[in-house]
């Protein structure tokens, strides 16, 4: 009985938005940016969504190359779906990020790192897909050591509906008692969800968060009452009121949720730096050309 009551008493996460993926020019690289957009501008602390992909990439075609740059703020992450990068940054590190895998940068008080196809892959040829996400970080971390974590596809926690026909992939946060990996700096969900045929599932987001959904490639509906597909809408915000949404698969589909804890501070945005004020925007600037962001050849 008393399980019964505990059920009765959810309630899903209404619609607030639904938005295209409109493509947009980033310096040679051409993608898709639904975040920020002119109807969303951000999901609080998701500040940015870009997909890129999938290019087909060979020794003629490499534009989603890129050297050295740096970071300070927040954390950018890359979500790879196809294909294979190679990440380096100033801390040291030398990560080659397959197909499933996610690299998580904890930029912090600044770094420096490049991100590109692997010349193997290059050489050889195929498609690249990825997400890259920046999520904010709060005042009082924004200037943190600067970390870097690295999550490949099989070790990521995964759990799946009923008749097994949709599994979600638990990057970070948890849901149903199953944890991610990744260690975040704030409350937050990062699930990749794929579904090999039509097929249904309930998935819990914390009534205090910010969500979105955005799907990559297929055909689903969301909360029985919005249709996604590609090349269409592609994401869906929701109430933080709320504890869950529905979807249906109609076709072999790939998805991704995010939700967080809004952090409900102000944002000064310039280039690769996401602070909260002008003055430290101005002293982001400084410290990266007196090197004190570190160095990466």
């Amino acid at each position: 009985m008393e399980n019964k009551i505990i059920k009765e008493m959810r309630k899903i996460k209404s619609i607030t938005n639904k938005t295209g993926s409109p493509l947009v020019n980033m310096g040679p690289i051409r993608l898709r940016q639904p975040l920020p957009s002119h109807t969303v501008e951000k999901v609080d602390p998701f500040i940015l969504l870009h997909h890129y992909g999938p290019y087909a990439i060979s020794e003629f075609n490499n534009p989603f190359d890129l050297g050295p740059h740096p970071h300070r703020g927040f954390e950018p992450i890359t979500l790879l779906y196809k294909g294979e990068q190679l990440h380096r940054d100033s801390l040291g590190n030398e990560m080659l990020v397959k197909a499933g895998d996610v690299q998580w940068t904890t930029a912090g008080r600044g770094i420096i790192h490049a991100e590109g196809p692997s010349k193997e892959f290059v050489q050889n040829g195929g498609e690249l897909e990825g997400i890259q996400l920046w999520l904010n970080l709060p005042a009082e971390k924004k200037m943190m050591q600067a970390n870097y974590q690295h999550l490949k596809s099989e070790d990521i926690p995964v759990i799946e509906n009923q008749d097994k026909s949709i599994k979600l992939k638990i990057v970070a946060g948890n849901i149903q008692g199953v944890k991610g990996l990744i260690i975040t700096q704030t409350p937050v969900n990062v699930f990749n969800v794929y579904a090999k045929e039509s097929g249904t599932m309930n998935i819990d987001i914390p009534e205090n968060h910010q969500s979105l959904f955005y799907l990559l490639d297929g055909e689903v509906l969301v909360n029985n009452e919005s249709l996604l597909k590609k090349g269409a809408a592609q994401m869906l915000t929701f109430s933080e009121e709320g504890d869950f949404i529905s979807i249906e698969s109609k076709i072999k589909s790939t998805m991704l949720i995010l939700s967080g804890e809004p952090i409900n501070e102000p944002i000064a945005q310039y280039g690769p730096y996401v602070m909260n004020t002008q003055t430290e925007i101005m002293e982001a600037l400084r410290d990266f050309q007196q090197g004190k962001m570190g160095y990466l050849y």
